[in-house]
């Protein structure tokens, strides 16, 4: 057989090379970091109008978020899910959680009371709330929120959406956090500071409550207090109205249909199923009955909508439960409401 031409064999490797640079180009320009990371850039570069450094920093956090298998386990067992009220009630109404916030209250009580007068959220509901979050701020969270929302959004399907945005909102506070978005640190979901305020929670409800013309919900009191009770504000919490009341229910009552935390009632309904209260309020006040799994056995309450409003905070009624009991011991002990 003839030798190849010496001319030949680098037309060939010229060849192949040729043919395989534009799937090559191709790959290399769709690589990324995370499933649909770069179409989650493309979407937020046109909902913004963002210039080409803010694009290249966006990339880069995406680059370097990481997937955490241990988000996504924590995620799939939330304890509203997996336990009834007399195991979860202990978790949160405990005598150290109760004690700490009469002492948190106590200590910013001037701060507090200013706060339910301007707003008319109790000063015990905003203190309750941050000792159910994070225990007055002793645990905020040791994941990084950028690899939370990320592997929430990108691997984990049945919420992708919801955190999809989260992360969006995440990368629009870049340069409005204490810190650099890659060094701050939340929950496994993502929320962050005291109050545990995810990103769009952050950009509509947190309130710059010392006038420093920025938003600290780690290291400013008076951020984090102002920032809760904006959010319950912003919800329709409403001044002087009841939240939620033991109920008393009569011989063979009729369960009604119950839509979560919603107030589809009217106390007089109720009280032609069964169920009545031994305070006194209009019939035709808007309520719900939640049935419970006490320690005691089965709890009925009557909850009104402020109680809807903290259950906007975190959808699940037994989280509204614990806060509410919480902020009611911290009142009897010594810290009432103004």
């Amino acid at each position: 057989m003839p030798a190849p031409s010496r001319l030949l064999v680098p037309a060939l490797i010229l060849a192949v090379v040729g043919a395989l640079a534009g799937p090559l180009a191709a790959v290399a320009k769709t690589t990324e970091a995370h499933p649909g990371a770069n179409a989650l850039v493309r979407e937020l570069r046109q909902e913004t109008a963002a210039d080409a450094a803010t694009v290249k920093r966006w990339r880069a956090l995406l680059r370097d978020a990481k997937k955490q298998d241990s988000i996504l386990a924590a995620i799939s067992r939330p304890a509203e899910q997996t336990k009834p009220w007399k195991d979860y009630r202990p978790i949160f109404l405990t005598a150290k959680r109760r004690d700490d916030g009469i002492a948190f209250y106590r200590e910013h009580r001037e701060l507090l009371e200013q706060i339910a007068h301007d707003t008319g959220v109790p000063a015990e509901i905003v203190v309750a709330i941050i000792g159910v979050e994070t225990s007055y701020g002793r645990i905020t969270g040791n994941y990084r929120v950028l690899d939370a929302l990320a592997t929430l959004a990108f691997h984990y399907p049945p919420r992708a959406p919801f955190f999809r945005a989260e992360l969006k909102q995440l990368l629009q506070l870049d340069g409005r956090l204490p810190q650099p978005i890659e060094q701050i640190k939340g929950s496994y979901a993502g929320a962050m500071g005291w109050g545990q305020f995810m990103p769009t929670s952050f950009a509509q409800w947190a309130r710059d409550g010392d006038g420093d013309a920025r938003i600290d919900l780690w290291g400013s009191r008076p951020d984090i207090l102002h920032s809760v009770a904006n959010y319950f504000v912003a919800h329709g919490w409403t001044r002087g109205a009841p939240v939620a009341g033991l109920a008393i229910a009569a011989p063979g009552p009729v369960p009604p249909e119950v839509r979560a935390t919603e107030t589809i009632h009217s106390l007089d309904s109720l009280a032609r199923a069964g169920y009545t209260l031994a305070e006194q309020f209009d019939g035709a006040t808007p309520a719900t009955l939640l049935e419970l799994e006490g320690a005691a056995g089965v709890e009925h309450w009557i909850t009104f909508q402020n109680f809807y409003v903290i259950s906007r905070y975190n959808r699940s009624p037994m989280y509204s439960m614990a806060v509410w009991q919480l902020s009611q011991e911290i009142a009897r002990a010594g810290a009432p409401a103004p």
